[in-house]
């Protein structure tokens, strides 16, 4: 009897024991099967959307007017503008913009030499650099006809040359400055997403060295700009483009 109750006894150790070890294995850490390359399960379900439905990069072709506003619209006539636009994408919402856009505009204005007016014309040639941000908004809880749109806004800065020539001076002055950019845009999908049909429109805020100024064009003869040459610049751009 004695040696059955040890025996018992020793079964019981053991049992207990099994248990007690397979309890310390399953708590223990194993950094092999519990890794994760995502933190949460949100972010790899952002980036399983993003390589699914999102783009990598744009490019686009984009033209339309550029006009002025105070100043510059007196002295210089709206005109087109034409250039190149490369979207490189970070996530589904947001993207570095860089573009390229040129056109000239016709020049004409006036100065006064005592008391005669002068009426002078030319050309004037705008070059720019732009970098913005584009934010694009999310539309998923609009109709589902308004839903394949893609709004955006955007902010940035720019790199401006203008090259002015005086038809009747035969003279030509060259400068760049920078400007601040901001603007709304808009992308349509096409082609089953493979290409897109956008429209944006942005103010150019830019300080060129004769702004605000009496601008003193003729020493020789101290001529004065009948009209200060100050003001903005702003353009609308219709942009036909490919995503990669």
């Amino acid at each position: 009897m004695k040696s059955l109750f040890i025996y018992l006894f020793l079964l019981l150790f053991l049992v207990s024991g099994r248990t007690h070890a397979q309890s310390e294995s399953s708590d223990a850490f194993d950094p092999f099967s519990d890794y994760s390359e995502f933190d949460q399960d949100s972010d790899e379900e952002a980036d399983v959307n993003f390589f699914r439905n999102g783009r990598l990069l744009t490019l686009g072709l984009a033209t339309g007017p550029r006009s002025f506003t105070n100043g510059m619209a007196k002295a210089y006539g709206s005109g087109p503008n034409f250039g190149i636009q490369i979207s490189y994408f970070f996530d589904l919402k947001t993207a570095l913009g860089v573009g390229i856009m040129t056109g000239d505009s016709p020049l004409k204005f006036s100065t006064l030499s005592g008391n005669s007016v002068n009426n002078y014309s030319g050309n004037v040639s705008f070059t720019s650099i732009n970098f913005n941000i584009k934010y694009f908004m999310n539309t998923q809880n609009v109709t589902k006809g308004l839903a394949d749109i893609n709004p955006y806004i955007l902010g940035g800065f720019s790199q401006w040359y203008r090259t002015v020539s005086v038809t009747e001076l035969s003279v030509q002055s060259r400068e760049n400055v920078m400007g601040a950019d901001v603007g709304i845009g808009v992308e349509v999908p096409l082609m089953r997403r493979k290409a897109f049909l956008g429209l944006q429109a942005t103010y150019h805020y830019i300080n060129f060295g004769d702004e605000g100024k009496d601008f003193l064009f003729n020493g020789s003869t101290n001529e004065l700009m009948e009209n200060k040459i100050d003001g903005d610049l702003m353009d609308i751009l219709l942009i036909i483009g490919l995503n990669f």
